[in-house]
């Protein structure tokens, strides 16, 4: 059975497996104090043109997430996030048992909008009763976002601008940066991510690696000793080798971006054949995520062939799949599915 659940499917690249093999009897310094954790450091912090970065290696998405946001907030403070925000759609209440309520916001195809973003805020101060409320106390995007879609440069730029005026860290979360990094339309690079945000993640869980999220603060200092909230959240692997290596792997020779670009060519052959059978897309395809309409038939009749996310079902008998390549994805992986559409 054919399956496009995801794109966190498969094990590792043969490289990263390659080299922790090779290393495996290796003994060095635990908690991401290894050579391998700090040649990543070196080379994340080149790619990001951020010489100066501060550098984490976490293990997964969720944890991440809200070890950044409660290191980031005070106790009475909240996080924006779109509605369909991975932190408050996906992540099982991680903030709010952490002590903070996601504050959600409309969105636009996944994006927040700067204009939003700035009359919510203004809204919010304007009231008179706000300190007895949860204040906004960050704002979360991720990129791509959770259809996919991307935001431009100028987009993250109008973002950053209204957190500034409002004394608001810029967080992004980046569990599949690599697919938006090496799609075909976009003009957001990890240099623009590092210049408008206070902190964002590189993510390497869904893009090649086995696990591991690298957290960025492009100018060090917006945290006092993140390590050791890291350590205190029970996100510091002892091992840490082990995500240093992958990460040292995954920006060597540009392995990261050259593997998201794979999943793209594949999400575009995909695309290109739905396109061709007259199936119409819920939204615009951008990366490695396809959201499609499917009558329900269709949708029974594929799904005992085929795994595959359903992520809303209408009252037409219709309902919207989301099909998802990754780096792994092989030519006869779509032309087989092709063939059951």
């Amino acid at each position: 059975m054919q399956n496009f659940e995801c794109d966190y499917l498969e094990g590792a690249h043969p490289l990263i497996m390659e080299r922790l093999a090779a290393t495996n009897m290796e003994k060095t310094p635990g908690y991401t104090e290894d050579c391998y954790c700090e040649e990543a450091r070196r080379k994340i912090r080149q790619a990001c043109g951020c010489p100066d970065a501060e550098v984490y290696f976490l293990v997964g998405g969720t944890q991440t997430n809200a070890t950044v946001i409660d290191a980031l907030l005070r106790p009475y403070e909240g996080v924006v996030a779109t509605e369909t925000g991975h932190i408050n759609q996906h992540e099982a209440g991680a903030i709010e048992a952490g002590g903070h309520k996601v504050l959600p916001v409309p969105h636009r195809e996944g994006k927040m909008e700067a204009g939003m973003l700035s009359r919510y805020l203004k809204n919010f101060f304007a009231d008179e009763a706000y300190a007895h409320m949860v204040n906004p106390g960050m704002v979360y995007l991720s990129h791509p976002t959770e259809y996919g879609t991307l935001y431009t440069r100028s987009e993250l730029e109008a973002i950053a601008a209204v957190c500034k005026e409002y004394r608001l860290p810029l967080f992004l979360d980046g569990a599949r940066l690599g697919y938006g990094l090496a799609a075909e339309e976009t003009d957001v690079t990890l240099e623009t991510i590092a210049s408008v945000c206070d902190v964002f993640y590189i993510g390497g869980t869904k893009v090649g690696a086995l696990f591991g999220e690298a957290v960025v603060f492009p100018r060090p200092g917006i945290v006092k000793q993140f390590f050791t909230i890291v350590k205190r959240h029970g996100a510091l692997l002892a091992k840490g080798r082990l995500l240093g290596i992958q990460f040292d792997t995954l920006f060597t020779e540009g392995l990261y971006l050259d593997i998201s670009r794979h999943a793209i060519k594949m999400a575009a052959r995909l695309r290109q054949a739905l396109t061709e059978r007259g199936y119409t897309f819920f939204i615009r395809p951008q990366t490695n995520q396809l959201f499609v309409s499917l009558p329900m038939e269709k949708v029974d009749e594929l799904s005992r062939k085929v795994r595959f996310s359903v992520w809303e079902k209408h009252e037409n008998h219709t309902a919207v799949v989301r099909f998802a390549t990754s780096w792994a994805t092989r030519p006869e992986d779509i032309d087989e599915l092709i063939s059951l559409l």
